[in-house]
């Protein structure tokens, strides 16, 4: 029996990992993944959240290795974080079954980069599949665990914004596959990467690369409907595509590494002219031309941002007119209330060279703030202020302060407070940590630093934020309200930046969307209670 429900990519991705028996969900969130594992935590799985994506990935390795199924899931700058561990499970791979769920953000929606991980899978040796709706996101991860069997390979599994949050009508298995019981086989040869065993393992590796193009084969599917124009395309893409030529051949390509050179030389041969349509990179054009097969590739232009069916039109055509200048939206903005409205105010009107991060507090750099000035990635903001006040003129070295926030911290920031205590800068150093106590920009998920788990009710061990600074060696700890204290936060910070000392001051106030639902989640409780 099948179920038929309207359900977006993650949500199908989060069905299809209960129902295919995953022992656990581990993941850092980042938009456009973050509902995998809400929604998996909601049917019933076990899913956790993690520091960063490389515990996360890390974590989800050794449950695999014990013999069981594990997801990882993370948007596509996760990745990089990730990628250490990522490149040597290619080499070793895991008795279970391990699948990295990567959702990648072309246009940028909400991030500070819009790469194409589709070439992590090349780099790393690490097979790949593209959904290009729910219902494949569902079949695929299905079969992606199936292919991690096979060939005891992380398998990684790419989609994109639109696949993500675009629903559909998909059908859903009944039934769910019985839990593995994790069992440890001791085989060194296998899961020691060091040199001698790393030689071996990549010669296998490539020996089951070559078998995995002939598995993705099955997952090319032709549609012949002109021996005119043919497209090859993939993902999301696969959908503009239908819509803007709809009387053109298609291949759509469900297994994208290895590519399937087979189905892709016989569909060339039966058409006058084909071009490649994908979306970010012309990583399938790259990979098709190497293997010596004549197609077109996309004008530079459409490299940048999403696609559409217009645009689509537009690439097929060679048309390279520009594209309509979207209207302006209004500007996202830091919401009424929130605790860091205050502590830009501050750091603005002192002055300072404000050092920032990733998180909705990166909105301090747009009016009426501008008072961010740099931002490169998670946990950066303490090490980019490190090295800005290790170069500068002291009268500007007094200026720099880095802020960054309370999940960002427990993310990447540690390292950086490790950093500061160590390679300390002539003038010392200063760094704000906006602690809202939730990981608000990407739906206000839970984190080491909030005492409660990914389901929002079950309590866990607090990692105090003022404890771990002042056990790296940070002597100057201060906890300040910016919001009922911003007189005192204005002089404390003047304090500290005229000082040749390491110093850290959290800002502590809890985000209102995050107070707004946890009081709704209590109220809901108690009136459950009262019936």
């Amino acid at each position: 029996m099948k179920q038929r429900i309207l359900a977006s990519g993650n949500e199908a991705i989060a069905m299809a990992a209960y129902d295919c028996g995953v022992n656990l969900g581990c993941g850092y969130p980042g938009t456009p993944s973050s509902e995998i594992l809400d929604e998996f935590c909601k049917l019933g799985g076990n899913a956790e959240w993690d520091p960063n994506e490389k515990c996360a990935l890390e974590t989800a390795i050794g449950a695999a290795m014990t013999g069981c199924r594990a997801i990882a899931t993370m948007k596509h700058v996760g990745l990089n974080v990730a990628a250490d561990p990522l490149f040597t499970i290619a080499y070793s791979g895991t008795a279970g079954g391990l699948v990295i769920i990567t959702a990648d953000d072309p246009g940028m929606a909400s991030s500070q980069n819009e790469q194409d991980n589709r070439r992590y899978a090349r780099a790393a040796g690490v097979p790949m599949f593209e959904p290009s709706d729910s219902q494949e996101c569902y079949d695929f991860l299905k079969e992606a665990f199936k292919l991690a069997d096979r060939f005891r390979s992380p398998v990684l599994f790419r989609v994109t914004t639109r696949v993500c949050h675009s629903k559909c009508v998909m059908e859903r298995e009944s039934e769910r596959e019985a839990l593995r019981v994790g069992n440890f086989v001791k085989e060194p040869s296998l899961n020691v990467m060091i040199p001698a065993y790393a030689k071996m393992a990549h010669r296998r590796l490539r020996a089951d690369l070559a078998k995995m193009a002939e598995v993705a084969e099955n997952y090319a599917k032709a549609e012949m409907r002109s021996d005119k124009l043919g497209i090859i395309t993939s993902g999301i893409s696969y959908q503009h595509v239908l819509d803007a030529a709809p009387d053109a051949s298609v291949l759509k390509l469900g297994f994208t590494y290895p590519l399937p050179v087979n189905a892709v030389k016989e569909f060339v041969s039966k058409v006058e002219r084909c071009i490649v349509v994908e979306e970010g990179d012309p990583v399938l054009f790259e990979s098709i031309s190497a293997a010596g097969i004549k197609v077109e590739d996309k004008a530079e232009m459409f490299r940048f941002g999403e696609f559409s069916v217009e645009r689509v039109r537009k690439l097929i055509a060679n048309d390279t007119t520009p594209d309509p200048v979207p209207p302006k939206g209004k500007a996202p903005q830091l919401c009424p209330g929130c605790p860091h409205r205050k502590t830009f105010e501050v750091l603005r009107d002192l002055g300072c060279i404000v050092s920032g991060d990733i998180g909705c507090y990166t909105l301090g750099v747009l009016p009426p703030f501008e008072a961010i000035h740099t931002t490169v990635c998670m946990g950066a903001s303490i090490t980019v202020g490190l090295g800005m006040r290790k170069t500068l003129p002291e009268e500007q070295a007094r200026k720099v302060v880095s802020v960054i926030g309370d999940s960002t911290f427990m993310h990447t920031g540690v390292n950086g407070i490790v950093e500061m205590v160590y390679n300390t800068p002539a003038t010392g150093h200063v760094v704000v940590i906006m602690d809202n106590r939730t990981t608000a920009m990407t739906g206000l998920q839970e984190h080491p630093g909030t005492g409660k788990r990914l389901d929002h009710k079950t309590p866990a061990e607090r990692v105090v934020i003022e404890d771990v600074v002042r056990g790296i060696g940070v002597k100057n700890v201060d906890i300040v309200d910016t919001t009922l204290e911003t007189e005192r936060f204005a002089e404390l910070l003047k304090q500290r930046l005229s000082e040749n000392e390491c110093s850290v001051i959290i800002a502590r106030r809890p985000c209102i969307l995050a107070q707004a639902r946890d009081a709704k989640a209590l109220k809901a409780a108690q009136a459950k209670e009262n019936k």
